[in-house]
């Protein structure tokens, strides 16, 4: 790590605008005021010192959850500076703190690459923030400015020596902003793991002082990877079983900007591409993503066809034969990125698409050319994938034709709504014909559909793509839907133009088995019909598991404290005329209970499916639906949430 400053001082930084439309309009820059706007500003402000790192200056970052859900960030990089700002004669640290787009990362010889130079950066964590104290360790001397509601309180202020060096930020979120002020240690553990991955060297902690351990400390967890993407992609694919020996591995450097790829192969059959830029989950991919395809899909097929491996193969292998059972991490630093969009989710420099390309293209020539038996293996599964692929495109063809012959060809089972307006329109895909029954008596037939299924449906994790399209309940599920799935410039997209319904309820017993029902329906959204829970189509019903009775008077309760709470209302014990129902399933509800409790839009509970990890996401589903049980029953009983049956 680097000790200098490296002539970080007032004169680097660079201010661009003001802070006022912060508060008003919030959800312009940080996306919404939600529980993911509230993690938003832990992030800008970690980006900050995870731009220290990537310039060389800091290799620890601390966050703090402090008991009132107040966080700090601290960090052992240069500190901000403090010394007056040539033009507008006021500290550079109130100026970082209260100044729109003011900070090093726009000049260019502060900071190479950064990862929040379309973010809004700390001003606006501060302007969200009923109170901020920012400390800075520099120069031998601890500073302290603090703010509320991002003016200052005072001037900066020169407070101790120290031999520390560093920033440290605390703020408390504005509760007249946010929707909920809750932090979520689950959110900021997977995105710390995530970059200490990507930042190999670099040591993150995590720290919730709202819980306390048996040793009477806090509850901590420290990240660390010197292994870096390598490591990544094993913990990505720990649930999958490796097609070769190890990782293959790529770095390199050219017009400054530098490629970090790991990719694995298994022998799954889906393709799994995460890609960052400075740190950034693009999640729509972007010009590194086609780079790194492109070298994969001519590296192989020139290996292929050079050694006469495809001669026997009657059809023409495609690029989406190369990538499957291919899991990746793409990682480029990109010292001024363009990203398409506010979300940063696709990135649109064309040059890297050349730069990336070539970089893996060197590494995967001499890899192939150097281990022939890993080469062969690869190779072997892509005919494989070719030749499914191939069968694949029979059966999904088969199903939509029959579907056009027939004039829709609806599920027999189905039994739809009358309203042809999908804004207004809702199926209900229920666990089994007995529920799917109650169900159809109990519903409004004007906007809501039921499709019962029978048991659990295929788990599409370990089925070859053709097993799914014959499988009759998730044909069912295509057909009642209207969406198809369609081959475009060689990539399979989802076309819901015909969407029929715009909320699809999984309606499952609260159970077990219901929840690995749930699961398996879940996974093949997942896979094969992502569209509809990226446009938040995609809800799970929440039937009661109880009914606590006294007399003529009940209520329906959903968890156990909602039960006690119930049989405490009515002023007794569970046994002084009080009678508990517990709901072991939904056929044992009548018509008249499922409506009131699941079904009724003004009363019942439905809670939408949507992505904030999609990486994590990603993990966890191949987890829970792959071959490897420890990592599922650990999952399991880290999270299953049950109501005691017996009670």
């Amino acid at each position: 790590m680097t000790t200098d400053n490296g002539n970080y001082g007032a004169s680097n930084i660079q201010a661009l605008e003001g802070l006022e439309a912060v508060r008003k309009r919030p959800g312009m820059y940080i996306g919404s005021t939600d529980t993911k706007g509230l993690h938003h500003l832990v992030w800008e402000v970690v980006d900050n010192s995870i731009d220290e790192h990537l310039a060389g200056y800091c290799d620890k970052i601390d966050v703090i959850i402090h008991e009132d859900n107040s966080i700090t960030v601290k960090d052992n990089g240069r500190g901000i500076p403090v010394d007056m700002h040539p033009k507008l004669k006021k500290s550079a640290l109130e100026v970082v703190m209260t100044v729109l787009h003011a900070g090093g990362k726009f000049d260019k010889d502060t900071y190479k690459v950064s990862g929040g130079l379309h973010g809004v950066g700390v001003s606006c964590v501060n302007a969200l923030s009923e109170y901020l104290k920012a400390e800075v360790y520099r120069d031998d001397k601890v500073y302290e400015q603090e703010y509320s509601k991002g003016k200052p309180l005072g001037d900066v202020r020169e407070v101790a020596k120290t031999t520390k060096r560093g920033t440290d930020i605390t703020f408390r979120p504005d509760p007249s902003i946010f929707e909920t002020l809750e932090y979520q240690y689950s959110v900021l553990h997977s995105r710390l793991k995530e970059l200490a991955y990507l930042n190999k060297g670099l040591t993150l902690s995590l720290t919730d002082e709202r819980v306390t351990t048996d040793d009477g400390g806090f509850k901590t967890t420290t990240f660390h990877s010197e292994g870096g993407l390598i490591e990544f992609v094993k913990y990505l694919d720990e649930s999958r079983t490796p097609l070769i020996n190890e990782p293959i591995y790529v770095v390199g450097k050219e017009e400054n900007v530098e490629v970090e790829v790991a990719m694995q192969y298994n022998t799954g059959f889906q393709e799994h591409i995460f890609s960052f830029v400075n740190n950034i989950n693009t999640r729509e991919g972007g010009t590194h993503v086609a780079g790194f395809r492109r070298a994969v899909n001519r590296l192989f097929k020139q290996y292929g066809d050079d050694n006469g491996m495809f001669n026997k193969l009657k059809f023409a292998v495609s690029g989406e034969d190369f990538r499957e059972g291919l899991t990746a991490i793409v990682s480029v630093k990109v010292p001024e990125p363009q990203f398409k969009g506010q979300t940063k989710g696709e990135l649109g420099n064309s040059e890297v698409t050349g730069i990336v390309s070539r970089a893996v293209g060197d590494v995967l020539k001499y890899y192939l050319e150097e281990n022939p038996n890993q080469a062969k293996k690869i190779i072997d599964k892509v005919i494989l994938a070719a030749t499914a692929r191939h069968a694949a495109r029979k059966a999904r063809e088969m199903v939509q034709r029959k579907n056009v012959l027939t004039g829709g060809g609806l599920p027999g089972k189905l039994s739809d709504c009358s309203s042809k307006d999908p804004g207004e329109s809702e199926i209900f895909l229920v666990e089994g014909d007995s529920a799917g029954g109650t169900a159809k008596q109990g519903r409004d037939r004007v906007f809501q559909a039921i499709l019962p299924l029978r048991g659990k449906i295929l788990n599409v994790e370990k089925a070859l793509e053709y097993k799914i399209y014959e499988n009759e309940e998730i044909k069912n599920i295509f057909t009642a839907l209207g969406v198809s799935i369609e081959e475009k410039e060689g990539e399979k997209i989802l076309n819901i133009e015909k969407l029929r319904y715009h909320k699809v309820v999984i309606m499952c017993d609260a159970d077990v088995d219901g929840s690995h029902i749930t699961t398996l329906i879940l996974t093949f959204f997942f896979r094969y019909m992502l569209p509809l829970i990226q446009q938040g189509y995609i809800y799970i019903a929440a039937p009661p598991l109880y009914m606590v009775k006294k007399g003529k008077e009940f209520r329906y309760c959903w968890n156990d404290e909602e039960r006690k709470e119930a049989v405490e209302a009515y002023g007794g014990s569970e046994s002084s005329g009080i009678k508990i129902q517990r709901y072991k399933g939904l056929g044992e509800m009548n018509a008249e209970q499922l409506w009131e409790t699941t079904m009724d839009p003004t009363t019942r509970i439905l809670r939408r499916v949507t992505i904030e990890d999609g990486l994590e996401a990603d993990r966890v589903f191949s987890m829970l639906m792959g071959d490897e049980v420890p990592p599922r029953r650990q999952f399991i009983e880290d999270n299953a949430r049950y109501a005691n049956i017996d009670a």
